[in-house]
């Protein structure tokens, strides 16, 4: 059994344990707890920002979404306009790896090449605790999502998700109704899809 409400600042410390055990190993993970609460909070007081959280019985958050209308430059609008904080909470992590200072600057100061425009929203992060996986909670997050998004007047979202190694993930996208728009490969030599959704035909009902 769980709740789901929108994500406050209140969520921030769970938010950031379920992050670190959906992602191991991926970039924002690497810069560190610090850094993600300093991130989350950002999403938080962003304005186009979509955010949910589930709360099981025992109030603990078990899984989160988050994402924005409008999502070309978020992670740079989140970066400058609170760009002491990221500094100092992603100084760490290049000290322990001073290879990703690269792509640490191009958040800072490259905009994404993320879709724009007010009736597109960006799904840019779900993350479920493991022991919480093939429960649905992740699909009612989804759900939930592309219902805010639509009360907000987007008529399509998209996601990138990684191609190789991620069955199951791509299987998820799919079986919710996203097809592949197209696959390319980033800097860092990951392949990637990416997926959209129309919002034309859903059928909303009720307030978050």
């Amino acid at each position: 059994m769980f709740e789901m409400r929108i994500m406050t600042k209140q969520h921030l410390q769970d938010v950031v344990t379920v992050h670190l055990a959906s992602f191991p190993g991926f970039f924002l993970s690497i810069l560190g707890p610090r850094f993600l609460s300093v991130f989350y909070t950002g999403v938080c007081s962003d304005p186009d920002g979509i955010r949910l959280v589930c709360i099981n019985s025992s109030g603990n958050v078990t899984a989160f979404i988050v994402g924005t209308v409008n999502p070309r430059g978020f992670y740079s609008r989140l970066l400058r306009k609170d760009w002491l904080r990221f500094s100092l909470a992603s100084l760490p992590a290049i000290v322990r790896k001073p290879s990703i200072i690269k792509r640490v600057a191009r958040g800072f100061f490259h905009p994404s090449e993320n879709p724009g425009g007010p009736d597109v929203a960006g799904l840019l992060s779900i993350g479920v605790l493991p022991e919480c996986q093939g429960s649905g909670v992740g699909k009612s997050l989804v759900n939930r999502f592309l219902e805010d998004a639509a009360k907000r007047g987007c008529t399509r979202v998209f996601l990138t998700t990684d191609r190789d190694k991620n069955d199951a993930t791509n299987a998820f996208y799919q079986n919710l109704g996203f097809f592949i728009a197209r696959q390319y490969r980033t800097r860092e030599g990951r392949h990637m899809n990416e997926y959209w959704i129309d919002l034309s035909n859903l059928v909303v009902e009720g307030e978050l």
